[in-house]
């Protein structure tokens, strides 16, 4: 009897890819969520299905609230994606490139995305050997948005910025990322390093020749050197398929 008093109500309407997260009966709608206690906004919206990393604004009514706000019943409760993942009409933007600096962390399943990201010049960060916690810190020290597919490692307390990959190829994770995060304008090809993260910078043929097959010399002008492990890149097969991607975004 006491708990059936104590039973209290909100209303919920989450927006864009955030309905990816709930069932069917609750997408693109307001519905009616029950709780009992004062919960936070967070604990509701994590009980729901729905990654608090993947949240970029929240209005109870018309005042947005932090996570922490605790919901007393009655509310109506709006939740928006992260909007750095809106795609602006190039007519609306007011500099030529955008003033962020994406910069990810990934989990290792996610290894062949991160080398094509790293190869179209996006600063990306991952190893066989990160645990979840070490991307978590990772993330936190370097300011790095976490790439995964692991629901757990996303919904951890401690992650502030992170995104769901979807997709399962690397191609169509590549362009996923690519239109998701915006992107388009950011990409420079051969300018880091797919083995390190490190910068590229034009290598003189001197400083390759003995590092390179003749065949290899023969067969290419241009090469880039890494300025911190040493390794060497051209324009081969990565290359050819990364500049097909990118004719599809």
């Amino acid at each position: 009897m006491n708990t059936h008093r104590n039973t209290r109500q909100a209303e919920f309407r989450f927006y864009e890819e955030l309905n990816d997260f709930l069932p069917d009966d609750k997408k693109r709608k307001s519905f009616t969520h029950a709780f009992t206690g004062n919960p936070s906004v967070k604990e509701l919206i994590v009980s729901l299905g729905v990654p608090h990393t993947q949240c970029d604004l929240i209005l109870v009514g018309d005042e947005p609230v932090s996570f922490s706000h605790r919901l007393q019943g009655g509310e109506r409760v709006a939740v928006f994606p992260v909007f750095e993942r809106f795609d602006i009409s190039p007519a609306n933007r007011l500099r030529p490139r955008p003033l962020r600096r994406s910069r990810f962390v990934l989990d290792f399943e996610l290894k062949k995305l991160g080398r094509l990201l790293r190869l179209a010049g996006v600063d990306c960060a991952y190893h066989s050997e990160l645990s979840d916690l070490d991307i978590i810190e990772i993330a936190s020290a370097e300011k790095r948005t976490i790439l995964s597919r692991n629901e757990e490692l996303l919904k951890h307390g401690r992650v502030t910025h992170a995104y769901q990959v979807q997709a399962n190829d690397p191609p169509a994770q590549f362009r996923e990322i690519i239109e998701a995060f915006d992107l388009r304008r950011s990409i420079k090809p051969l300018s880091r390093c797919t083995e390190c993260n490190g910068q590229l910078r034009i290598a003189d043929d001197s400083e390759v020749m003995d590092r390179l097959p003749f065949t290899m010399l023969a067969t290419f002008d241009d090469f880039w050197q890494c300025e911190q492990c040493q390794h060497v890149q051209w324009k081969g097969s990565h290359y050819v398929q990364l500049a097909t991607l990118l004719e599809q975004i």
